[in-house]
């Protein structure tokens, strides 16, 4: 498990290129075999994914987060962006396929994560808060997860938002998750901007073709920076940061949020004008 600081908005004005991509991006999430951890001190969130290939991978606790089992006092999200899958808590089998997601509630004490073919391989990207209550393991469709199509075309940003793990699909302690898909032609996410002093934010970008990109903006708005990101990259963005993208091509990206509420409009919008 890889740890990250946390790095105060006066510390980021100063960082060059390689220093912002050393602190906030997360490039190899995905190897074949292998599950992928990443700790940050913002909000205390793990991002995670895991590759199975012809074996289940477990996840396990140890050293960095103090705990015999992995959600001895953690929520947990998954959502599948590859091929079939299988998610087993507590002994439970939960087939997870394309698209789809299964929350974990904090006590299970036994989470694997399998492809269901060893040469079509199930990519399950994680994010896990620290948590106070359990709420009951649930699966969640791309049906069950709350669309909403906002943007147009006029704005190259025509998306629709599916929101996995939100109050308005089930309870969680503090985890928000969710997926949102440009439509072809569309390019832009999150303009106009915003901030949140509330919670913190992670974005994983995917299907991005090999030589498409995508300008991740971030900052205080007042002092914009930005990050080029590849396919099945994620960037981490504190509180203090705006995060918004545009793409070569469209792409699809997860948000995931952990903090101190679960209000998804509760946002501090950024005014066109204010942006430097």
């Amino acid at each position: 498990m890889e740890i990250r600081q946390p790095i105060h908005s006066e510390h980021a004005k100063r960082l060059d290129t390689a220093e912002l991509r050393e602190q906030f991006l997360i490039e190899n999430l995905f190897i074949a075999g292998r599950i992928n951890l990443i700790y940050s001190h913002i909000d205390r969130i793990i991002v995670g994914g895991a590759v199975p290939t012809d074996h289940a991978l477990a996840l396990e606790g140890g050293k960095e987060i103090g705990v015999e089992f992995f959600l001895q006092r953690r929520e947990l999200g998954i959502i599948n962006i590859g091929q079939a899958g299988i998610v087993t808590v507590d002994g439970e089998a939960y087939p997870i396929g394309a698209y789809e997601a299964i929350y974990v509630g904090m006590g299970a004490k036994s989470v694997t994560l399998a492809s269901v073919s060893a040469t079509e391989l199930a990519h399950f990207y994680l994010n896990s808060a620290p948590a106070h209550h359990h709420y009951p393991t649930r699966k969640i469709t791309r049906a069950d997860a709350s669309p909403e199509t906002l943007g147009n075309q006029e704005n190259c940003n025509v998306r629709t938002i599916y929101k996995y793990f939100h109050p308005s699909v089930l309870p969680t302690c503090q985890l928000v998750m969710g997926m949102t898909e440009l439509a072809p032609g569309s390019l832009w996410n999150t303009m106009p901007c915003h901030t949140h002093e509330r919670r913190m934010e992670v974005y994983l970008y995917f299907n991005m073709k090999d030589d498409n990109v995508v300008f991740h903006y971030m900052g205080e708005p007042t002092e914009t920076r930005h990050i080029v990101v590849r396919n099945q990259q994620a960037v981490i963005s504190p509180s203090w940061s705006i995060h918004s993208g545009v793409g070569t091509a469209a792409y699809t990206f997860i948000w995931g949020m952990v903090g101190e509420n679960q209000t998804f409009h509760d946002m501090d919008h950024v005014a066109m004008k204010d942006l430097k």
